[in-house]
């Protein structure tokens, strides 16, 4: 609840004007245009004109609108939230929730990334790349790590037990 509170503090606080995402959403987009033109298409993100989102467009066809829901900070906060709810000892837990961050961003910014380059490729496929594989992707790599995260605590409980 406290990462939650913290966390609508900051898209309330972070609101600029003419429809400007919060930095994060920002970041993520520009992070995720520099993968895409990496993966040797040309991309481009730009302010919406009427909402609060970055509009994508690879080789100059507009594509996807990146939201605040897309910038995995609620998903990490999820991650967080589990793990300190099964905290062990306190250098342990810091580390796996930190290199758990990292690597959730990081997996968004390829997720959004390929989920952009497959709708370029196949349109006609958009409903279920975006309702089926892309939050498949983040929330099946976060289940795992939260598997990974419990068998990590079995294993020092048995040999602590």
């Amino acid at each position: 609840m406290l990462l939650l509170f913290i966390y609508s503090l900051y898209l309330s606080f972070s609101k600029g004007g003419n429809y400007q995402p919060d930095f994060i959403t920002n970041l993520v987009a520009n992070q995720s245009k520099a993968i895409i033109t990496g993966f040797g298409y040309t991309a481009e993100v730009i302010p919406h004109s009427s909402q609060t989102s970055m509009q994508l467009f690879i080789n100059n066809k507009y594509l996807a609108e990146i939201i605040e829901g897309c910038n995995s900070i609620s998903v990490i906060i999820l991650f967080i939230s589990f793990i300190i709810a099964f905290a062990q000892k306190f250098k342990t837990t810091i580390f796996y929730i930190l290199a758990g961050c990292v690597l959730i961003y990081g997996v968004n910014l390829l997720r959004i990334a390929i989920l952009a380059i497959a709708l370029h490729k196949y349109p006609q496929h958009q409903e279920f790349l975006h309702s089926i594989i892309f939050p498949a992707i983040i929330y099946g790599m976060v289940f795992l790590l939260w598997v990974y995260w419990v068998r990590l605590i079995s294993k020092t409980n048995i040999k602590n037990g």
